[in-house]
């Protein structure tokens, strides 16, 4: 009988690391968004499954106000072009380029935080005041989770590439934490047209 013989490849030569969906970082993080935006449509779909219960949208309350969100939004969409700027910057390896790319990312970050903070402050209803409240809040808030997630991420990488030597995965980490502020970015927009438009087209 003939013995089974064996292969063994030496896996030395490839790459440590890559970019997009040749990269396990890059499924991480859209297995990561796919869980996290099932939780909107799950939270989506309570909001909309509140509305005929009422006699009027929002009850006992005006129309949520408009000009932080607004604002939130634009600095948002704005955002996007720094953030496929220090995507493309770190696939091309620009050491320079990414530490200030991820720098300026950081600020933004954190600006919108703050724009955050005055839009739940001028909200029209509180959290337990009734559940139009409590699904509103609870959509501000998941989406302020995800945004603080990514702000600390973005925080941490900046720093590490200002502090450490970088290695071909820091920059594909930096790639995957651009994808991820996509997600923020336009599932903010998603959200901005049901809590901020539904009542005003209703």
């Amino acid at each position: 009988m003939k013995r089974a013989t064996s292969v063994v490849g030496d896996l030395a030569g490839l790459p440590d690391h890559n970019y997009g969906p040749t990269s396990l970082g890059w499924w991480g993080v859209i297995g990561f968004m796919l869980i996290e935006a099932m939780g909107f449509v799950l939270a989506i779909g309570t909001y909309y499954y509140l509305v005929p219960y009422e006699r009027s949208w929002p009850p006992t309350a005006p129309v949520p106000p408009l000009p932080w969100a607004t604002a939130f939004l634009v600095v948002g969409v704005l955002s996007e072009l720094p953030n496929a700027w220090v995507n493309r910057m770190a696939r091309q390896q620009r050491l320079a380029a990414v530490q200030w790319g991820l720098t300026l990312m950081s600020v933004l970050g954190l600006v919108m935080l703050v724009l955050r903070g005055f839009e739940l402050v001028a909200m029209n209803a509180r959290w337990d005041q009734n559940a139009y409240g409590s699904i509103v809040w609870a959509l501000l808030l998941l989406h302020t989770m995800h945004i603080s997630t990514d702000v600390f991420d973005s925080i941490v990488l900046a720093v590490l590439v200002w502090t450490k030597k970088v290695d071909g995965r820091k920059f594909s980490d930096v790639s995957d934490n651009a994808l991820y502020w996509h997600f923020i970015v336009w599932s903010w927009l998603v959200l901005y047209l049901v809590i901020y438009w539904t009542p005003r087209w209703l």
